[in-house]
């Protein structure tokens, strides 16, 4: 009896301790702040208890900032159909997620993604509802033609 209690104790003991340690989104990121980011991947960690990914964004004034992606847990996405091999080092991508509460270059995600190798984002009245990709040639012939065909609906590629 005191063997099956001590281990019961021990048990709570350990699950609190991970309850603790994992956090809620709500704690570090805002439901209320989404962003629309665009970049290059610069690493992807495919380690538990979650995936991150990080990505070179350029601002405005050629600046580049590296921001850190928090994703689901690793058998998670698995489940959800996530291959290791779906973003690499080296992909641009466009990254709809949310702010972390305290301002740094921190957010959770993707909410949803899109690599541009050989594509670009349809934005419209400043708002991304798409995206084109284009795949007969090499990633740079096929972007630019991607690029043409969003100017050819009258909507921007956000260049």
């Amino acid at each position: 009896m005191h063997r099956a209690v001590r281990f019961f104790s021990l048990f709570l003991v350990l699950h609190a301790a991970t309850a603790a340690a994992h956090h809620s989104f709500a704690a570090e990121y805002d439901g209320k702040k989404p962003t629309t980011l665009s970049g290059t991947v610069s690493k992807v960690e495919w380690t538990n208890p979650h995936v991150h990914f990080f990505l070179d964004v350029k601002d405005p004034n050629g600046a580049t900032t590296q921001w850190e992606f928090t994703m689901g847990a690793v058998n998670g996405l698995f489940r959800r159909g996530w291959k290791t091999s779906m973003m690499k080092a080296g992909d641009m991508v466009t990254v709809d997620s949310y702010l972390a509460r305290d301002g740094s270059p921190l957010a959770a995600g993707p909410e949803r993604w899109t690599a541009m190798e050989g594509g670009c984002p349809i934005i419209a009245d400043g708002e991304y509802i798409g995206g084109i990709g284009i795949a007969d040639g090499d990633w740079a012939t096929d972007a630019r033609i991607a690029q043409q065909a969003v100017e050819a609906i009258g909507a921007s590629h956000g260049d």
